[in-house]
């Protein structure tokens, strides 16, 4: 018969099930806690370990801690330059850290971060004197006098100087009566005839505040000599100190230029313009910190020179210093570490490819050792 033919499927009757095993499309049946027949059969479940905290190190480096304080690397430095971020010497020798009680106690300061971000905000000469609710003129006026002190500059892509202020400072000197004269009306005579002489005391003051930052960070007497030497011109430092191996070693010792620039561009010769003192009491006073702290490093001890031991860093003294404490011997760590190191052994010169001499192998060379030897 022919025509369409439909196929039905007939169900299949499975077999019945082996004990233990649950039927296929049924649940697993739990109890009213929601643990599994076979959990309880089998008993409780393994207990979970509890994750182990990743241990914190004692100290951050720099990059590190301007993380964890939640602040761009330069709010960073400016807060470290500023006193509100405690830092603590390197034991390798390096650069200065910020240990983890530093950290730990900026970040429960009530109001954190906004707190530390306010108190190192810095604004220029349009958002300055609009603190100060004055002209942008008269706020350079008052800058150039002195009369309020920059924290930092930069240079735009002019090579035009741009000088940045806290912004609280300005908040406070607004906020002080005395100050009140400077803001309004026209200006003490001192003021005007100091401006009206070309003096700029931005630079200066700058310099005397950068210089100040730079001391509180070294307690090394030729650091700080180096410090005070990096803003004096060269020909004055070469009449305050007119030993050559006492120059290269201030210079050695001297801290970090403030631009990457070449050495020889426009930008670093700007950049020394404003880093190196010119006003003649600025100078009288970094004449007689360099005389005091140089005579302070030679009395602490001398500039390295040709023939003499190298110089041992303070950290590494006390490195010698605990080794020899731990090992039990009465050695003075002093001899230690002020003894030169003993000379390398000679080394032996290699032996080259034709002195050697190859003895043939197999029946010939034995044959030739044996015609060597003397007869018995």
């Amino acid at each position: 018969m022919t025509g369409d033919t439909q196929t039905i499927s007939q169900p299949v009757t499975a077999g019945p099930a082996p004990p233990g095993t649950a039927p296929t499309g049924s649940a697993i049946p739990t109890d009213s806690a929601g643990t599994t027949a076979s959990t309880a059969l089998t008993g409780s479940a393994a207990p979970t370990t509890p994750p182990v905290p990743a241990s914190r190190p004692s100290s951050f480096a720099r990059s590190r801690a301007a993380r964890e304080l939640e602040l761009k690397r330069g709010e960073f430095e400016l807060a470290v330059m500023l006193g509100h971020v405690r830092t603590v010497a390197d034991p390798a020798g390096v650069r200065r850290r910020v240990s983890r009680e530093e950290i730990d106690r900026l970040r429960e300061t009530p109001g954190f971060p906004k707190s530390l971000r306010d108190a190192i905000e810095t604004v220029g000469t349009a958002d300055g004197a609009a603190l100060l609710d004055i002209p942008q003129p008269r706020f350079t006026r008052l800058a150039r006098a002195g009369l309020l002190t920059p924290v930092k500059f930069y240079l735009n892509r002019y090579r035009t100087i741009v000088w940045l202020y806290l912004a609280q400072e300005l908040r406070e000197f607004a906020a002080c009566e005395a100050n009140a004269p400077l803001l309004t009306g026209r200006a003490p005579d001192t003021v005007r005839a100091l401006l009206a002489s070309g003096a700029d005391l931005r630079a200066r003051n700058w310099r005397r505040r950068h210089v100040e930052f730079l001391l509180r960070q070294s307690q090394d007497p030729w650091e700080r000599a180096a410090i005070t030497a990096s803003f004096l011109d060269p020909v004055r430092l070469a009449h305050l100190v007119p030993d050559p191996y006492e120059r290269a070693y201030l210079h050695r010792l001297r801290p970090d230029p403030l631009t990457q620039a070449a050495p020889e561009s426009p930008t670093t010769h700007l950049v020394e313009r404003i880093t190196t003192a010119d006003d003649p009491d600025e100078i009288s006073w970094l004449r007689v910190n360099m005389s005091l702290g140089l005579a302070e490093a030679r009395r602490h001890r001398p500039a390295p020179r040709p023939g003499m031991p190298p110089v041992v860093a303070a950290p590494r003294a006390e490195r010698l210093r605990a080794s020899v404490t731990e090992g039990g011997s009465g050695a003075d760590v002093t001899s230690v570490v002020g003894t030169p190191a003993p000379p390398a052994p000679e080394a032996v010169p290699p032996i080259r490819a034709a002195d050697q001499r190859h003895e043939p192998r197999g029946l010939l060379g034995w044959l030739r050792r044996r015609r060597g030897r003397p007869e018995d």
